[in-house]
């Protein structure tokens, strides 16, 4: 057997290696993202806990977090809804866990209509909320969701085809996914809409920007809100879902997006960071795990995330 010399950029690779792995097995061994309360993560609009009983919405991420500890449930509501009732169903299951398990309070991670939905939450059940952190979430609207009023007008064949089609979609996701809930996608559509957002921020405003296009309070009645997301709308080429991404980033003018949600939408109380290399998918690591080659990995940053809550005792 030949022994290759080892040269210098070897030994220091493999030093850095031999590192990162000790130091990923010491903060997985001490806790890194046990938090004090569960984490919940809540999905967004077509979304689901499991699909076929193997296919996660949040993927490797559930996983990720608890391999340094977090105790983590993923709950599943309406795929189509407004946020009042994708909310209270949100409520039904945390009162469930707080019945069977005994928790006081959970930490909210909600990904696109997801954080809008742990908003509502955090806003009428704040006995049952220790932090909110959104994620790719069109707090102050979506360009796509106003693109579809414009093109499918109310009254119009164009609309009664999306709604439809939506529709159908939203129950074949729910009973592969093994859920019973109601689907509405003329309320989704109107709660993701500019108008639809300033109305909601209107009624829940706790953490909203004190400046266009900046942070909001970090802390409010004692709930502490985050949030962070994507601008790349185009990651990877053998992503199939990119190409839809990129049609939807049409309708933002040039603006920053993710493919969906605009870069400015996304902020809300503390802004953890707005331009991740990510788009919409890609902020749950979906499809997948197919993301741009050079950009964060989205597990670890869900799980720098928990140790940000545990460092905050919650």
């Amino acid at each position: 057997m030949r022994i290759l010399p080892v040269t210098w950029r070897t030994a220091v690779a493999v030093l850095l290696l031999s590192f990162a792995l000790s130091s990923t097995a010491l903060a997985d061994s001490g806790g890194y993202t046990q938090t004090r309360y569960p984490i919940v993560l809540v999905h967004g609009l077509f979304g689901f806990d499991q699909l076929f009983g193997s296919v996660d919405y949040w993927y490797g991420i559930t996983d990720g977090l608890r391999s340094g500890g977090a105790t983590t449930y993923v709950a599943q509501v309406s795929q189509l809804g407004d946020d009042v009732t994708r909310g209270n169903q949100l409520i039904a299951q945390l009162e469930n866990l707080q019945a069977i398990y005994g928790y006081t309070k959970f930490n909210l991670i909600g990904h696109s209509q997801g954080g809008l939905t742990i908003r509502y939450v955090a806003a009428v059940r704040p006995d049952l909320v220790a932090s909110v952190t959104s994620v790719g979430t069109p707090h102050s609207g979506s360009a796509v969701a106003d693109g579809i009023i414009v093109l499918a007008p109310a009254g119009s064949v164009q609309r009664w085809l999306a709604v439809n089609f939506a529709t159908a979609l939203g129950n074949l996701i729910n009973t592969y996914s093994g859920g019973n809930d109601p689907q509405n996608a003329l309320d989704a559509l109107d709660q993701l809409s500019s108008a639809g957002a300033a109305q909601f921020n209107a009624q829940f405003p706790n953490g909203a920007p004190t400046s266009p296009c900046g942070s909001g309070a970090g802390l409010v009645d004692g709930i502490r809100y985050y949030s962070f997301g994507g601008t790349a709308p185009v990651t990877n080429l053998f992503d199939p879902s990119d190409a839809l991404l990129a049609a939807g980033s049409l309708f933002f003018d040039g603006a920053a997006n993710d493919g969906l949600v605009g870069r400015c939408s996304s902020h809300w109380g503390t802004v953890i960071r707005d331009d991740y290399g990510w788009n919409h998918l890609d902020e749950i690591n979906q499809l997948f795990g197919l993301r741009g080659w050079f950009s964060a990995d989205p597990v670890e940053v869900y799980r720098s995330q928990a140790n940000r809550l545990k460092n905050e005792g919650l």
